[in-house]
């Protein structure tokens, strides 16, 4: 039984209180109205309308059903306008993510730039770590997102890689602090304020094996995202942590300040990803408010995108 079409007539005679009037502002003969009410009630399981050959009267429970009936109809015409307004490329909703580490003023440019070239497009944006993003990816719950490599990308379209320069964060008053370039040798002792594990396994592994490349081992490894929580360990524990150059503290304004990193050892690599076959304009659009984003807040060449990863077994490092 079509239910919407049923109750389009349902509410046609309710609102008439007349099965022939209702039939000529539905566009049908009475006979299939007055079996489509049948049908109905017979669905339902209760009497709408008690009927005589001078009039329609509905019943008490046909009042208290008629209200859920309108507001049905109502979502049924949105939905469907809704899906023309897709199909014409006018409008819809794109469920969009950010990893934590992307700063505020890019957050901003992206949501400015993709409201200028899809204006009809409601954007849900959420901010999300790599692995959450791709859970969602498969769960068939989030549509684009800027994801951190190396993490495995099967089943995902991609675009361009861009990189982000890492440097450091340390209390003002480290003897690395004086340095204009800090090699990672130099961070000897200090202990490392890092995002979780669980975030983005590869990249977490990734970053730790290039510390030991280049000489530094961390005392104690600590799990931090948050601004407040890492700034409050850099100076409470000896503590230092990597963080992008569009994201540092401004030198004046704080007694944490950024260093770059001798021989820039460490970037992060980032790209937008969506799930293969659904990289409509929409999510283009996204992609390229992303990529002018990270560009401008740190210019970099980008790459073209990486083939398929896949993760090797939690004990073994990424080369």
């Amino acid at each position: 039984m079509d239910l919407i079409r049923h109750l389009d007539c349902f509410v046609a005679v309710a609102e008439e209180s007349h099965f022939g009037r209702a039939a000529a502002r539905l566009g049908m003969a009475q006979p299939p109205l007055s079996q489509r009410i049948k049908r109905l009630e017979a669905e339902l399981g209760v009497r709408l309308f008690e009927r005589t050959s001078r009039q329609v009267t509905i019943t008490k429970a046909g009042v208290l059903l008629l209200d859920d009936a309108r507001d049905l109809l109502a979502r049924s015409e949105a939905l469907r306008a809704t899906a023309r307004r897709i199909r014409d490329g006018e409008s819809g909703l794109l469920r969009a993510a950010l990893p934590p580490d992307i700063a505020g003023e890019s957050v901003a440019a992206i949501l400015a730039d993709f409201e200028r070239h899809c204006p009809g497009v409601e954007l849900e944006l959420r901010e999300l770590s790599t692995a959450r993003q791709l859970d969602a990816f498969a769960a068939r719950e989030l549509d684009v997102g800027l994801i951190h490599h190396p993490c495995d990308v099967t089943g995902l379209g991609l675009g361009p890689v861009l990189h982000r320069e890492m440097g450091v964060l340390l209390a003002r008053d480290a003897p690395a602090a004086e340095l204009d370039e800090v090699p990672l040798a130099a961070l000897a002792g200090h202990g490392l304020v890092l995002f979780p594990r669980a975030d983005a396994p590869a990249l977490h592994d990734e970053v730790l094996t290039t510390c030991a490349r280049g000489g530094y081992t961390p005392s104690a490894l600590r799990h931090g995202q948050g601004a407040s929580f890492i700034r409050g360990l850099i100076l409470s524990a000896g503590a230092v942590a990597f963080s992008p150059k569009d994201t540092r503290p401004a030198d004046d304004a704080t007694d944490v300040v950024w260093r770059p990193l001798a021989g820039a050892p460490l970037t992060l690599r980032h790209t937008v990803a969506w799930p293969e076959g659904r990289g409509d304009a929409a999510v283009a659009a996204f992609a390229d408010a992303a990529a002018r984003a990270l560009r401008s807040a740190a210019p970099a060449a980008a790459e073209a995108p990486p083939p398929p990863m896949h993760l090797r077994p939690d004990a073994e490092y990424w080369p």
